[in-house]
C-alpha cells in the first residue's frame, strides 16, 4: 500500500510582537492510500492548525517554521501559491465545520459548484452542472437537478453538510481533510454523515483525515488515531489498539471521560485542569500539570516519541516518560 500523505516534523509558529508562539511542535504522521486517520484532542490542541498547514492555508501571522509535507511523494509545503492552488480543492479537499460559513448565502448551490469546477477544469457550464448533480447524487441528496437551483438556507443542517462534502468531491480528490464535520449536527445526522464518509472512502479508495474532539466518532470511523496535546502528537496507533489499550495518560483520560453505558446515573470522569494556552506551555512534558502519573523528570525534559506494543501484536508510538527506560526518577 503506497503512502498518500507524509507529514514530517511539521512546526507552525505565529509571529507576534512579543515573540513567536509555537502552535504545532514537530508533528509527524503518515496516511496511506484509502486509509482513514483520526486526529483527536481537546480544543486548542492544534488539530485544525495541522489540517490547514497541510494545504498551506495558515493565515498571517502564522507560518510554517519547519518540517515538510509530502503528498504522493511530492513536497508541497514549500510550493508557491499558484502551484499549491492546483492541489488544494483538486487533489486534496477540505470539509469545514460550519457549512453556512463555507456556502455563499446569495448564490445557488449549482452556481457555487459550477464555479468551483470551472476554477480547476476547462469545461463548460452544462458539463459542470452534470458533474455537480452527479456528486449530489453520490452523497444521497434526492432530486439533485432541482437542488442545484436552490439556495443554502433552503436546506437543513445535515443536507448542507452533505452539499459541502459533494463540493469537496467535485474534482475526485485523493484526500479529504474533514475538520469537525459533525459538531453542529444532532447525533442521528452525525451518524449518517460519518457513514457517508465511510462509503465514499471504500468506493473510491480516497484517504480521509478526520479532525475532531469526539473520540467516539473516531473509534467508529477511522483505522488509525493520532492523539494531539498542546501542539504535539502524544500517541499514535491503530484505532482498535489505542481505544482498547491506551498508553499515554492523556489518551487514557480522554477514553475514561466517554459516557459508560454500564454506569448510568454516575458522574462522568474528567481530566483535571485545562489545555494550556500557547503563551503558557509548561516546560518538559506539556501534560505533566494534569497527569496522574507525573514524575520529577516530566517537568524537566520533553519526552521523546517511543515505539510501544499493544496487546494482540499492534504497534504504535507514544511520547511519555513512563515508557522511557532511560528516565531518571528524582
Amino acid at each position: 500500500m503506497s503512502v498518500l500523505l507524509q507529514v514530517e516534523d511539521l512546526t507552525v509558529n505565529f509571529a507576534l510582537r512579543t515573540g513567536d508562539l509555537t502552535a504545532l511542535n514537530g508533528v509527524s504522521f503518515a496516511l496511506n492510500e484509502g486509509e482513514r486517520l483520526g486526529l483527536v484532542g481537546e480544543s486548542g490542541a492544534g488539530k485544525s492548525v495541522a489540517g490547514f498547514a497541510i494545504i498551506n492555508l495558515i493565515s498571517k501571522p502564522g507560518y510554517i517554521a519547519g518540517g515538510r509535507v509530502l503528498f504522493q511523494g511530492e513536497e508541497i509545503s514549500a510550493l508557491p501559491q499558484e502551484a499549491i492552488r492546483r492541489i488544494r480543492g483538486n487533489r486534496i479537499s477540505m470539509v469545514f465545520q460550519d457549512p453556512m460559513m463555507t456556502l455563499n448565502p446569495v448564490l445557488t448551490i449549482g452556481t457555487q459548484m459550477v464555479e468551483t469546477l470551472q476554477a480547476h477544469r476547462d469545461i463548460g457550464p452544462s458539463e459542470a452542472a452534470a458533474i455537480a448533480a452527479d456528486k449530489l447524487r453520490k452523497v444521497h441528496i434526492p432530486s439533485p437537478e432541482k437542488r442545484l437551483r436552490q439556495y443554502p438556507h433552503e436546506f437543513s443542517g445535515g443536507m448542507r453538510q452533505r452539499i459541502i462534502i459533494a463540493v469537496a468531491l467535485l474534482n475526485d480528490p485523493q484526500l479529504i481533510i474533514a475538520d469537525e464535520p459533525t459538531t453542529a449536527l444532532d447525533v442521528t445526522i452525525q451518524a449518517e454523515i460519518m457513514d457517508l464518509f465511510l462509503e465514499l472512502c471504500e468506493q473510491s479508495r480516497m484517504g480521509l483525515m478526520l479532525i475532531t474532539h469526539d473520540l467516539a466518532v473516531v473509534s467508529e470511523t477511522t483505522e488509525k488515531i493520532a492523539v494531539m496535546y498542546a501542539g504535539k502528537i502524544v500517541e499514535e496507533g491503530r484505532t482498535g489498539d489505542v481505544v482498547r489499550s491506551p498508553r499515554h495518560p492523556y489518551t487514557q483520560g480522554l477514553i475514561a471521560a466517554l459516557p459508560q453505558g454500564e454506569h448510568r446515573g454516575t458522574r462522568l470522569n474528567q481530566i483535571p485542569g485545562t489545555m494550556p494556552t500557547l503563551t503558557r506551555i509548561p516546560p518538559g512534558c506539556s501534560f505533566h500539570p494534569r497527569c496522574p502519573h507525573v514524575m520529577a523528570v516530566c517537568a524537566r525534559r520533553e519526552p521523546a516519541s517511543l515505539p510501544v506494543d499493544y496487546p494482540g501484536g499492534g504497534q504504535g508510538v507514544v511520547a511519555c516518560h513512563l515508557f522511557d527506560p532511560q528516565r531518571h526518577d528524582e
